[in-house]
């Protein structure tokens, strides 16, 4: 084109390595490239400041050749002798071949984004072919038509040239090809000619743009001025720069037309619509597999969990090039201009110039002047490609006149081509605003537009238009652009370092490539598109809201489709339509004149795209793992569908439920079955060490379908585990076993499938069946809501349905039935559990996970332990029932010994698995209850000899013993209190329990016709000391109390014990005297804690009558009166002493009569009565009060005797005198009281404190 004077590209050189260009982002070094890494720098023009970078990502071409400065008068029209001939310096023949004018191919800007795909979506604004930028930036000054396809990639625009009309050529020559030449043409093997058939846009261009659209043919001259640059060029390199005259055939020849759109039918420049892999068939239910030699280099297996193996090459191996995808630039490179950054292909020729580093070489016709769109040509070629100066060769009709040397900075200021760089700036940020503010839509085809001599710019969304039609798979960009952006998302999800941030557009990127796709003709980019969709979602990770994923945090990376347009302002370029012809209304946006483009800043505001496709935000576990399940079940999908085999399953139906093999429980066998099951299972884990494993719908291993759908599973398998540890923490256990049970039957089809299982997998399938022996062990402890649980067992949606009809394509789903069945019978329910934890450490055990999982191994141990705690407590609660209802006179039956042996085995179980996890507390407890199970098994056989003769048996002293001795382990386990200060009381609670029970049946039921009496006495005496030893009274606790309460018994009972030896041995006095002293100890003992409980009148109003008697007993062997005086006013003093006693069960009496006269008050008013309940055992009041009357009154009457006698003898003392009348008026009044039948017990009570009152008084 003269009057743009364009320069021709640079024909491809030495053709690079494919894999050359594959380093994705990191420049490619060539030998003997000089300009390979070469930094651009800032150029300052003129008064203009623009600032212009460029680094080569990969260059193809050899070392640059030195131009050969041509003779005067040298002519051009004659062929040099090494015209379009192979040259060590150029490269094989046909791939470098100076002055080859290609246009630019219609992907060239995809086989660029393909080998940078690290660019793409994030660094780069623009990836496109160095004409189309210029075509860009010459719009204000041209007249010339622009037709460009745009498409978005996150933040990426790729533009390609769209030559509308020869669209149509080659459509309307397409159509009439054959079926062979079809295949021979594209390489594809069945594509339907309705594919070429663009009469949708054929149309609309008619109507809208140009009713004739007829091709211009170009001009002899246009390809003259070819012919003589490429001749300059050569020459150039030849560097003889003499004529040589070849023959005129051979002339003939070389002045033919260079190659050209005009007759590239065969070479496909312009490519069908994409269909289907060149080997992939048509029908969409046949079988791909295994026999597609194409796909199995697009690797989809492990997209996002093994990125290191991943193989991302392109879908299209052979067919690529074929199709025009293959980027044959002689070099791309990373162009910034002032804040825009583009990946910019370029084939112009760039030379050496012995003390120039590098020039670019210009043939110009000294009759024409330089124009302005000409020296914009050359500048922006040399800044692109970081050339500093131009070399312009003149001639006159072919002829060599001189040589100019221009710098490119001063370009600009050249004579008649004058321009302004900050107006190319301006330009340049408009233009990319214009585009990224209205092509939003990643995956549509959007069309940039402006006819000749019009200053009108338009902008058409081809993709809205062409989903108006019949197919819409007619778009030949559609394939390229899905492939673009699934291989975009998949560099970004290798990149596990990212932050999270960019998940949203991550996910626009997928969302908007399966939206491109059909899913007939491309199910495994569909398949794995979809897995990446599930992978975004972390399920290990528990979700932290307002850190994890931001609202708004992606800016121009994301953006929604769903958003409405916002509208612009005037001031800003408004892109109303209202002025344009009413049919415009399909454009998108207008830019109304072009001259607006040279307006600074004209479209900054709109530059800033909205954010709106943020990742989004899941308020909660389920809704995450149900998206995560969506995107499973569409890959699950896509992978069933592109499997045949004969006898295939049916489509879901959703309201059919899926059959499956339940058996009745009363039939099931119980736990004995459950062994068999577990074995079973076992074995089975045990084989995949070593067998292969077939897939039930014919899947080929190694295969794309087998591979996705492992990975797919596996993710399900993992979904469902977090939902149903999400439903452990609600509670809700029934659904979670639902979910569990879904993840197992996942995990039991990837295990049929899976030829060797991973130790991540076998970690995993550990945790869920620990988690399955959770859960059944909450639905034991949880009975009473059963029938809740079921109903939310039993429910099941439809998503769950369809991903169990994928599953059973493979497996029987019945491996782990025997773990995730819901039992009514608590006792399964606890089994089940066991057998859950054993199997997942039956697992870490025989895959070796142990050493490399020991805090998974811990925990597994403390859930075994805990369960076989459970199971223990179980069958104790039950020994404990049946001796509950067993005759008191039969012996123990031999289920109760089962019981007890069944009980036992289960602690000693959970005790070795505490133990061997250095846990103390757990091992305490169940050392504990163990001791519990003794003294069980020692009060059934206090049971079974009756009450009549009873004797405390040898069994319960062995078994009382045992208690002892597992209590002492227990203790010992924790080894001091600061351990575990609330297990350390238990513990000590419990041993000090067994022994007062020990001591108390012993003192109760003596054996005595085993033992002599003062053995006996000496056993139960040591046993209360060692209970007391245990009983802690002085820590403060809830306990206290008790403790309290028991150490107050204990002293009673030992107080009693002595007090009755001293009444029964006659003898040794110093024994007599021994035993009365600890007697008196014992009582003051005992008095001191009950006086401290408030709730114990009547123990102690019977220990302050036992010391009264004990007294009596004392005063009944003195002989002299003082002795006897001295005991009775002691006994008086110690039943005055009752007097709190008698306070507290007044106290209690008047809170029941209050309680029973407002209940009398509730009845009249028909309000439900309160709690009446008492403490208080009134008949153990009224007897206890019977004996304190009739030792009040002995003692009374006999202190007033032995007064009287001392007063008739020796004569008494003032004092005296006033005791024996207070003593004689209270006897009275005592008397008198007693003989009243008719009081009421509170009466009573308040006439023995009035009579204590005024002894105290005196």
């Amino acid at each position: 084109m003269e009057g743009t004077g364009a320069p021709p590209p640079w024909g491809a050189c030495a053709e690079a390595d494919p894999a050359a260009g594959s380093d994705l982002g990191g420049p490619v070094a060539l030998k003997g490239d000089p300009e390979e890494l070469k930094q651009g720098s800032v150029l300052f023009l003129g008064g203009n400041e623009v600032k212009s970078s460029a680094v080569v990502k990969y260059s193809s071409a050899p070392p640059q050749a030195a131009f050969a400065r041509l003779q005067e008068k040298t002519d051009l029209k004659l062929p040099p002798a090494n015209w379009l001939r192979e040259s060590a310096k150029l490269g094989p023949a046909g791939t470098t071949i100076l002055g080859n004018s290609k246009k630019s191919k219609l992907f060239s800007s995809f086989g660029m984004a393909y080998d940078f795909i690290d660019s793409v979506g994030n660094d780069v604004d623009v990836v496109s072919d160095s004409e189309n930028i210029k075509k860009l930036l010459k719009i204000p000054y041209s007249k010339s038509h622009v037709s460009m396809a745009v498409h978005r990639i996150g933040r990426t625009l790729l533009l390609d040239e769209l030559d509308i009309q020869e669209l149509f050529m080659r459509s309307s020559q397409v159509n009439h090809l054959s079926l062979a030449t079809w295949h021979m043409y594209f390489k594809c093997s069945v594509i339907s000619t309705k594919t070429g058939d663009w009469t949708w846009l054929k149309e609309f261009y008619q109507r809208l743009i140009d009713q004739k659209w007829q091709r211009k043919k170009k001009s002899k001259e246009h390809w003259y001025q070819k012919a003589i640059l490429s001749k300059f060029l050569y020459y150039s390199i030849n560097g003889d720069g003499a004529a040589q005259p070849v023959s005129s055939t051979a002339e003939q020849h070389h002045e033919d037309p260079l190659p050209d759109e005009s007759d590239e039918v065969g070479r496909a420049s312009w490519p069908a619509p994409f269909e289907m892999p060149s080997s992939v068939s048509e029908d969409p239910g046949s079988s791909n597999q295994g026999s597609v030699p194409l796909e199995p280099s697009y690797v989809v297996g492990h997209v996002a969990s093994a990125p290191k193996e991943q193989n991302l090459s392109t879908l299209f191996n052979d067919g690529e090039n074929s199709q025009g995808l293959k980027n044959d630039f002689v070099r791309n490179i990373l162009w910034t201009f002032e804040d825009i950054h583009m990946l910019v292909g370029s084939n112009m020729p760039i030379f050496g110039g012995g003390r120039y580093p590098a020039v670019s070489l210009r043939l110009r016709d000294n009759n024409k002047p330089i124009n302005v769109l000409t020296g914009i040509d050359y500048w922006l070629d040399n800044l692109i490609c970081n050339v500093p100066e131009l070399v312009m060769c003149f001639h006159v009709n072919g002829i060599v006149q001189k040589y100019e040397m221009i710098k490119t900075e001063d370009i600009p200021n050249l004579e008649n081509s004058n321009f302004s760089t900050k107006v190319i700036k301006d330009i340049a940020q408009n233009i990319l605003s214009f585009l990224k503010s209205n092509c939003t839509k990643e995956g549509h085809t959007y069309w940039l537009f402006k006819a000749s001599g019009s200053d009108i710019v338009k902008l058409y969304d081809l993709t809205t238009l062409c989903e108006e039609t019949e197919d819409k798979y007619q778009n030949p960009f559609t394939m390229p652009v899905a492939i673009l952006l699934y291989k975009v998302a998949c560099n970004m999800m290798m990149k596990k370092n990212q932050n999270k941030k960019h998940y949203g557009t991550i996910r626009t990127l997928l969302l908007n490539c399966v939206k491109l796709l059909d899913k007939a003709r491309h199910p495994q980019i569909i398949a794995s598109a979809n897995y990446m969709l599930s992978e975004l979602f972390q399920l290990d990770e528990p979700k932290k809201e307002g850190a994890e994923f931001p609202l708004n945090g992606n800016s121009d990376e994301s953006y929604s489709e769903e958003e409405e347009e916002m509208p612009d302002s005037d001031e800003n370029g408004s892109y109303s339509t209202s002025s344009d012809p009413p049919d415009d209304n399909k454009a998108v946006a207008v830019i109304k004149s072009v001259g607006e483009l040279s307006v600074p800043e004209k479209y900054k505001s709109i530059h800033q795209i909205r954010p709106s496709c943020a990742f989004p935000v899941c308020h909660d576990t389920e809704e995450r793992c149900r998206l995560v399940l969506s995107y499973v079940l569409e890959g699950l999908k896509s992978v069933d569908s592109s499997i045949k085999k004969d006898g295939d399953l049916p489509a879901a139906d959703p309201t059919t439920p899926i059959p499956l093999k339940y058996e009745d429980e009363s039939t099931s066998g119980g736990p004995e079955c459950l062994e068999k099951q577990m074995a079973l299972f076992l074995d089975k884990m045990g084989s995949f060490q070593k067998d292969k494993h077939s897939s039930q719908s014919g899947m080929i291993p190694g295969s794309w379908q087998y591979k996705m759908k492992l990975q797919l599973i596996l993710k399900s398998s993992k979904a469902y585990y977090v939902l149903s540890d999400a439903a452990m923490s609600l509670q809700k256990y029934g659904r979670a076993l639902r979910y569990i049970k879904l993840a197992l039957q996942c995990h039991d089809t990837y295990c049929c499938l899976c030829t060797n299982m991973p130790a991540e997998v076998l970690l995993f399938l550990c945790q869920c069946l620990t988690l399955c022996g959770d859960i059944q062990l909450m639905l034991a402890q949880n009975a009473n809501n059963r029938a809740a649980y079921l109903e939310e067992y039993n429910y099941q949606t439809k998503e769950d349905h369809e991903i169990l009809h994928s599953l059973h394509r493979e497996s029987s789903c019945q491996v782990f039935a025997w773990a995730t069945d819901l039992s009514t019978d608590l006792e399964c329910q606890l089994s089940v559990s066991c057998k859950c934890y054993e199997a997942a450490n039956e697992i870490l055990l025989f895959s070796n996970l142990k050493k490399q999982n020991p805090e998974q191994h811990t925990q597994v141990l403390k859930r075994m332990g805990n369960i076989r705690n459970e199971i223990g407590v179980f069958y104790m609660n039950q020994a404990a029932a049946v001796q509950t209802e067993r005759v008191v006179s039969k012996s123990v039956s031999t289920a109760e010994q089962q019981l007890w042996k069944k009980s036992f085995s289960c602690f000693e179980e959970g005790i070795h698995n505490f133990e061997s996890i250095d846990d103390a507390t757990n091992s305490a407890l169940l050392l504990c209850n163990t001791g519990r199970l003794m003294r069980i098994c020692a009060q059934a056989h206090c049971a079974a000899g009756g009450d009549f003769k009873r004797e405390f048996s040898p069994e319960e002293a062995l078994y009382y013993n045992k208690a002892i001795d597992y209590y002492l382990k227990a203790l010992r386990s924790l080894g001091k209190r600061e351990m575990h200060p609330a297990v350390w009381d238990s513990v000590n609670w419990e041993l000090s329990t067994t022994y007062f029970t020990m001591a108390t049946l012993q003192q109760d039921y003596a054996p005595l016709s085993r033992k002599a009496q003062e053995q006996i006495e000496k056993e139960v005496s040591e046993a209360m000391m060692k209970s007391l030893k245990y009983c802690d009274v002085d820590t403060e606790s809830a306990r206290q109390p008790l403790c309290q309460y028991r150490a107050a018994t204990i002293h009673h009972r030992l107080a009693s014990m002595y007090h009755s030896c001293l009444r029964n041995q006659v003898g040794d006095e110093h024994q007599r005297k021994q035993h009365r002293v600890l007697a008196e100890l014992h009582y003051s003992k005992a008095v001191k804690l009950f006086q401290l409980l408030k709730d114990a009148p009547c123990e102690l109003l019977r220990v302050q009558l036992e010391r009264v008697a004990f007294a009596e007993f004392q005063m009944a062997s003195q002989n002299s009166s003082a002795g006897k005086l001295k005991t009775l006013f002691g006994a008086l003093d110690i039943l005055i002493k009752t007097q709190c006693a008698f306070q507290l069960i007044r106290k209690e009496l008047l809170a029941e009569c209050e309680q029973i006269n407002e209940d009398v008050k509730s009845s009249d008013q028909k309000i439900p009565p309160g709690d009446s309940s008492s403490n208080l055992n009134k008949d153990e009041v009224i007897k206890l009060l019977t004996i304190y009357e009739s030792r009040l009154s002995f003692l009374l009457l006999q202190s007033i005797k032995l007064l009287t006698s001392t007063k008739k003898k020796i004569g008494g003392s003032n004092e005296e005198e006033e005791v024996l009348k207070t003593n004689k008026q209270v006897y009275s009044l005592l008397l008198r009281a007693t003989a009243n039948k008719s009081v009421t017990l509170l009466a009573r009570i308040e006439v023995i404190l009035n009579l204590l009152e005024q002894l105290t008084q005196q």
